[in-house]
C-alpha cells in the first residue's frame, strides 16, 4: 500500500515527526494543529543525548549539557551522574525545527483548525493531539490520570553540569518519595537562564511551588503551565491509532515523555500501515517499563 492518505492530528513533536518521516516515505499527510503557532512553550526541553539519533538536526539547539541531579532530601544530598548525558534545549525551536524537515519532505500543517471529530476521506489517522486528545476520546479509550507541571525562569546565566530536585509529597511539604509522592521541584541550568518548576498533584503544586519560591527568596518570570498524562493506552483498531501524550505515554517517575514518545513513533513508523501489529509491538516493550 503506497501514497496513503494519512491525518495526524496535533503538531506537536511526535505528530511532526512522524509527518516527516512518513512523507520522505512518499505518503501523503496533512497534519492539522488547533493553535495559531507550532512550538510548546511549558516543557524543561531536558533531553537524553537519545534525542540525536531520532533528530540529529537538533545538535544546532543544545543550549547547556547535563552530567548529573542533585537531590535534596530533607536531612541530606544526594548526587546521581547520569549513564548518558542530558541535553538542555527549547521546546518550541525543536518543534519548529521537526516542522520545517516534514514540510521539506512533503507534509501539508494546516494550523489554527482545531478537529472536533474523527476526520474523513483518510486511509489512516494517528492522534498527536496530546494529554486531552480528542482522538482517544473519540474512540472510547480510558482517560489518563493528569499531574500539572508549572515552570518558570530566572534572567541568570548559568552553565553548570548538573540539575537539582526536591522530591515532595502530598501535605505541601518537601519529603524523600513514597507511594503517596506527589512529585518534584526542579532546577535547571539552561545557560543564559534559570529555570525553576514542579511536577506534581494538580490540587496541590502551585501552593506547595509558591512556598518554595517564598521560602528561597526566588522571582520567576515566564511563568507556563502543562498538563502532564499518566496512563497508557492504544486501540485496537487498524485505521486509526495514538501516539505520544495522547497515548498517555509519559515516564512516571518524572513526566518526561519526547523520548518515549519518539521511540513509540519509530515502532509505529516499523509497522506501517499495520496499526494493530503497532498496538501489540507498543505494549510489549513499554508495559514493563512502566
Amino acid at each position: 500500500m503506497k501514497n496513503l492518505r494519512i491525518a495526524i492530528i496535533g503538531a506537536g513533536i511526535i505528530g511532526l515527526y512522524l509527518a516527516w518521516k512518513l512523507s520522505e516515505r512518499g505518503e501523503k499527510v496533512t497534519v492539522f494543529e488547533k493553535k495559531e503557532k507550532i512550538g510548546k512553550k511549558a516543557c524543561s526541553g531536558l533531553f537524553s543525548e537519545r534525542i540525536l539519533g531520532f533528530i540529529s538536526e537538533s545538535q544546532k539547539l543544545i543550549q547547556n549539557q547535563i552530567n548529573s541531579v542533585l537531590i535534596h532530601f530533607p536531612k541530606k544530598k544526594l548526587r546521581i551522574e547520569f549513564t548518558r548525558k542530558f541535553l538542555v534545549m527549547n521546546h518550541f525551536d525543536l518543534d519548529n525545527l521537526v516542522a520545517n524537515l516534514a514540510e521539506k519532505a512533503g507534509a501539508k500543517i494546516i494550523l489554527n483548525h482545531p478537529v472536533n471529530s474523527i476526520p474523513q476521506g483518510f486511509d489512516r489517522i494517528i492522534g498527536c493531539d496530546g494529554p486531552n486528545s480528542i482522538i482517544r476520546k473519540k474512540l472510547g479509550l480510558a482517560e489518563p490520570v493528569f499531574r500539572l507541571a508549572i515552570q518558570g525562569f530566572i534572567q541568570k546565566e548559568d552553565y553548570s553540569d548538573f540539575v537539582e530536585t526536591w522530591p515532595v509529597s502530598e501535605g505541601f511539604t518537601l519529603q524523600p518519595f513514597s507511594s503517596k509522592g506527589a512529585g518534584f521541584i526542579w532546577k535547571i541550568p539552561r545557560g543564559e537562564e534559570i529555570e525553576y518548576g514542579i511536577i506534581g498533584n494538580s490540587r496541590e503544586v502551585k501552593n506547595i511551588f509558591n512556598d518554595f519560591l517564598k521560602k528561597n527568596n526566588l522571582r520567576l518570570e515566564k511563568l507556563e503551565s502543562a498538563l502532564i498524562p499518566q496512563g497508557f493506552s492504544i486501540p485496537k483498531n487498524n485505521s486509526i491509532t495514538i501516539c505520544g501524550d495522547a497515548s498517555g505515554l509519559t515516564k512516571s517517575w518524572s513526566g518526561g515523555g519526547v523520548i518515549w514518545g519518539l521511540l513509540a513513533a519509530n515502532i509505529l513508523l516499523k509497522n506501517f500501515p499495520d496499526f494493530l501489529k503497532y498496538q501489540k509491538e507498543v505494549k510489549r516493550f513499554f508495559l514493563p517499563k512502566i
